[in-house]
Formats: C-alpha cells, structure tokens, sequence
C-alpha cells in the first residue's frame, strides 16, 4: 500500500511539475539541457533568460532587490556568475521582510557579512536540481530529500498537493511558487521565505 502510494504521489507531483508546479509558467527542462524563452517563466515582473546568469537574471526582478543587494554585500557575485551549475531558492523580498525587523539592515552591515554569506549560501544547493528532479529525490527519499547546500548544511525537501517544500534547521518552511527559472549555470526556485542555517 505504502509503495502504491508513494507511486500515486510520484505520477502527481510528475503532472504537476510538467504542467506547472506553481501555476505560474513552471516547466520542466526540455531534453536539450537547456531551456528556451517560451517556457521560462516570468518572475518579479521581467523576462527570465536561460542563456544569462543567476545574477544577470536575478537583477531584472523587482521581487528580488532584497536578495540581490544581500548577494552584492556578502561578496557572491563572482561566485554566482560562474559556471556552477547552480540551485537557488530565492527569497523574494515579502520574504526577507517577514523576517524580525531589522534583521536585513543588520545582516547588510559589513561586520556582519560571514553570517549573511552562511545564510545567502544555504540557499544555493550544488548542481541543478529543477522540479522533476526535486520530486525524483523526494519520492526516492520516502517523501523527502536530504540537500546539501553550500554552506556546508542541509535542507529537507518535501511535497504536499503538488508543491515543492523546503524546510530549513530551525523547521522553518518556505515553499516553491515559481519553479524551474533556468539559468546559464544553474536553475532558481523563488520561495516565499528565508530560509536560515542552525
């Protein structure tokens, strides 16, 4: 029972991801390797281009100031225009700003810039994991999957009605609302929280 299950769970997360997983425009990446325009996604308003980086890309979106001056005060400019490949869950700047008040001002001092490298980095996850191969490792994981990020930590992936959740070490959760944003050299998961190291 529990395998058909899981299957069941699998054939849905597989539909939803083909057809949108947010209904926003989400794809999954053609057999190319390499997205085109057409099925790219749109994000903060901008056109989202496959053939740039996540930084040429991540500048463009007026739901993303927040995280790209956090980008350009910690430093990870250079690291994020390199070849990588990449996964980014990006924040969106709703997210950043239900964080504590004042936590961003802090986190943008330069004195604070390692905390807010460990935080930035623990967003980007080594390789590019777009939609179909999150729900791959969930549904291989039992349910859920272990990332380890670049900083060195780990976030839990998991899915519920057909959206991609991930959930930090303090149990915060932040969902997916627009998957598979194919970058240059990686693919970005805008999520609709920070989500922060132990």
């Amino acid at each position: 029972m529990k395998k058909l299950m899981i299957a069941v769970g699998v054939s849905v997360l597989l539909s939803a991801c083909a057809g949108g997983m947010s209904g926003s425009g989400s794809s999954a990446m053609p057999a190319g390797g390499m997205s085109d325009m057409s099925s790219n996604p749109m994000v903060g308003g901008a056109a989202m281009y496959p053939t740039k980086d996540i930084v040429d890309n991540a500048v463009n979106s007026k739901d993303h100031t927040t995280l790209v001056a956090a980008v350009k005060a910690a430093g990870l400019v250079d690291t994020l225009k390199s070849p990588g490949p990449f996964t980014v869950f990006a924040p969106t700047n709703d997210a950043f700003a239900m964080l504590p008040a004042g936590t961003v001002d802090t986190l943008l001092k330069p004195e604070n810039k390692p905390t807010l490298t460990k935080v930035l980095t623990y967003h980007v996850v080594p390789g590019r994991l777009d939609a179909a191969a999150l729900t791959n490792l969930i549904a291989a994981g039992g349910g859920r999957a272990s990332l380890k990020t670049a900083s060195g930590d780990t976030l839990i992936a998991t899915m519920s009605g057909g959206k991609v959740y991930v959930t930090d070490a303090k149990g915060g959760t932040a969902m997916v609302t627009i998957a598979n944003v194919y970058q240059s050299n990686g693919v970005i998961h805008v999520v609709n929280k920070v989500l922060l190291p132990g």
